[in-house]
């Protein structure tokens, strides 16, 4: 049986973008669940829009708290059966109480090879401690800040003259790949968590 995927996002929405067009061409043996958005009028929602997918706008400030609208996402995430959440640049930080919910069904991608330079502005920081090779990482979200296990990781070169835009653009093709892979693997069963190690079945 299929898994159904969801996603929440924030902004432009092009790993969204790519993994639904991954799902709709079969790449992925998955069913396209909901798009959640903390920010109106974003990219992302017009794309879901675009394609027919379910999408929503729930907003934060609505709520007292930030697990009371991370229940409000919940409570729709479960009713479109969803198996697998994927962030696909949501920018809001998941509470404990969410990250419970859906434990180690949670996918993020993350532009930097964790752990270094989690957070935000990773490229600005790889840029800025001067490293050679940067890339970007699928994990599973815990509790912390891009801190749970490791699915894939992709390396990137970083060049001399790359400026915070350059490099950004050269890892964000590698992500859109990196994302679409992590996924399936989720969805074709393929994954096997012992603690924060993530292990691939062939």
């Amino acid at each position: 049986m299929k898994k159904t995927v969801s996603f929440l996002v924030s902004g432009r929405g092009s790993n969204f973008h790519a993994v639904a067009k991954a799902i709709m061409k079969g790449t992925i043996p998955a069913k396209m669940g909901v798009v959640i958005s903390d920010t109106e009028g974003v990219r992302a929602l017009d794309i879901a829009q675009e394609l027919s997918i379910p999408s929503f706008f729930i907003n934060p400030k609505q709520y007292k708290s930030r697990q009371e609208h991370e229940k409000a996402m919940v409570q729709l995430l479960g009713e479109y059966n969803t198996d697998v959440v994927v962030t696909a640049g949501y920018m809001r930080l998941l509470t404990p109480y969410f990250v419970h919910e859906f434990k180690n069904k949670i996918i993020n991608i993350h532009p930097a090879l964790l752990p270094a330079f989690p957070g935000t502005h990773a490229q600005r920081q790889a840029l800025e401690y001067g490293v050679k090779i940067s890339g970007c990482t699928t994990h599973f979200i815990d509790e912390g800040t891009d801190s749970g296990p490791i699915i894939l990781q992709k390396a990137v070169p970083v060049y001399d003259d790359d400026t915070e835009d350059t490099l950004s653009a050269r890892i964000l093709k590698e992500e859109h790949q990196l994302l679409i892979e992590s996924v399936r693997l989720f969805c074709k069963d393929k994954i096997v968590i012992k603690g924060r190690k993530v292990y691939i079945v062939r």
